[in-house]
Parts: structure tokens; sequence; C-alpha cells
């Protein structure tokens, strides 16, 4: 929302009761296992564009209620894009779509940079509801003419983010470490190998496809580099000045662990001409300090 403020656009973000938004953003409520409230949201603007970000994004909270991620993720989404689409049919009104999915859709026995025309074979209730969402939104523009365009996100992080996700899970327990004079810090699998972007490359991204992206195509968002859990866990350490050792609990272990998952953007960069700007140590040290701040 920031970066779109900062472009000078007018921005509406939707929210579920009783959340913020930025200054500057005019908040509307929006609840999507509601038809109701999906049609006000739906009606309420003659909107240039929509950028669906609204889901289930853990994957840990999805797999302790998979209906629940089903109907938010892939119903709610069909809803709001059977809303977009009857509007784009009787009102006139032609916004564009972006729909932010997963890399996780892909078939995880691909063990090479990932292309938009590989397979796709979700492994956990987080990806096949994303899947069914992104089927919701093209099966939508297909019969309607709504422009929709689908970024497959693939793993990013930076200052702010949310301790259910790995890099700031593991910047925090680092931390609490080093404050405690402990030698070992808890941890899942290290073994998988992540494309991790910034989220402010991420966000370049989003706008970039608004901007110069194709209707019913689909866009890697991604780096092309691959980086261990285990590398991960090191490059924080060293950040924090934290001097510890990896103890796997198995608590903290996926029921389902895709080993590698790398993306290639090139239709992206070839569609708007985005490139990542931000190195990935760098954006380690902006989520370290803003934890610590």
């Amino acid at each position: 929302m920031d970066a779109l403020l900062a472009a000078g656009h007018a921005v509406t973000g939707t929210v579920r009761e009783g959340a913020q938004v930025p200054v500057g953003v005019r908040a509307m409520p929006l609840e999507l296992r509601d038809a109701e409230s999906v049609r006000r949201a739906a009606s309420a603007d003659a909107f240039d564009a929509v950028t669906h970000l609204a889901a289930i994004a853990s994957g840990a909270e999805a797999l302790t209620d998979p209906v629940r991620a089903w109907e938010i993720n892939a119903v709610g989404t069909a809803r709001l894009v059977a809303e977009l689409g009857r509007r784009k049919q009787d009102d006139g009104l032609d916004p564009v779509v972006l729909l932010v999915s997963t890399a996780e859709v892909y078939d995880p026995a691909v063990r090479r940079p990932l292309v938009e025309t590989d397979p796709v074979r979700p492994l956990s209730p987080y990806a096949a509801s994303k899947l069914g969402a992104e089927l919701a939104a093209l099966e939508t523009s297909t019969r309607t003419g709504l422009r929709v365009m689908v970024a497959r996100a693939f793993p990013h992080t930076g200052p702010g983010q949310d301790e259910r996700f790995v890099a700031p899970a593991f910047a925090r327990r680092l931390a609490g470490a080093r404050r405690a004079g402990s030698r070992t810090v808890k941890v899942g699998n290290l073994d998988p190998v992540r494309d991790i972007l910034d989220v402010r490359d991420v966000v370049g991204a989003y706008m970039a496809l608004l901007e110069r992206g194709t209707s019913g195509e689909v866009y890697n968002v991604a780096s092309g580099r691959g980086i261990s859990m285990e590398e991960l866990f090191r490059r924080l350490a060293a950040i924090v000045g934290a001097d510890v050792t990896p103890e796997v609990d198995p608590a903290l272990l996926r029921p389902v662990d895709v080993p590698y998952l790398v993306g290639d953007a090139a239709k992206l960069r070839s569609a708007t001409g985005w490139r990542p700007q931000v190195d990935l140590d760098t954006t380690l040290a902006d989520l370290v300090h803003a934890q610590a701040n």
C-alpha cells in the first residue's frame, strides 16, 4: 500500500473487522466467506485495479483447518472474481485483477528453476487451495472478459514479516539465544532450498504487472537463486551475533516439506522489465533491525 501511495495512486484497503490500514488508505470491510460482504466491496467503487492478496497465507494454519483454507482461498476468490466479472458485463467496469498465488502449486519433483509451464502438484491444503483460486480466477476471465493475471510468488521476507514464517522466526530465536547466552536454537528441517526475495522487490513486481502484464497469463515472481535453510540460519546468526548450533525440534518439522523451490522469472522480466534490486544480506539485516526496534 505504501508503494502505491508513493506512486500517487488513490488506495482502498479491504480489511476484516477491527483491522487497521496505513495513513492515507481508505478502509473497506471485506469477509471472503460472506457473499454479501464480497458483493458490497466489489460494487463500491469504479476502481482501475484489484490486487487480491486476501487469504490464509500460513501453511501451518491451513493444515490445521483445510476446509477453512479452501473456503477463504479458493471459494472466497471465486466469489470475488464472480462479482467483478458481473460488474464487467453489467456496468462496463474494466479493472485489471492481479491474483497473488504461490510457487508451492508446482510439482516438487522438478529440481531446477521452475517456469510457468511446469506441471502443478500441490502437496498441502494451502497450495491446493491457492491453485483452486487460480483456476476460479482464470475461468472467470475467460467467461466474462475480466482482465486477470496470476502472480506465483516464491518465498519472500523483509522487515515486519509475521514470525509464523521462517526468516523472522529464526531471527527471533537467535536474538533470544544471544540474550540468554544459549548455545543452541530449535529449528525444523534445514535441508530445503528456497528462492527468497525481498518483499519490497515483490511489491515492485506486482506494480509492474498491474501496469504492463498481460491478461490471462501466469507469472513467476522469483530471483532464480536458491539458498538452503541451513545457510539462511547461518547468515541470520552472523547478523544477530549469535554463536549457536541449530537443534532439530520434531515439533517444528512439517508433515510435507518441498525439498527445492526456486523460480525462473524470465517471463516477468520480458513482460515488464522487472528485476530484483535488494540483495539477500540487506533484506536479512533490515529484518533483524526491525525486530530489534
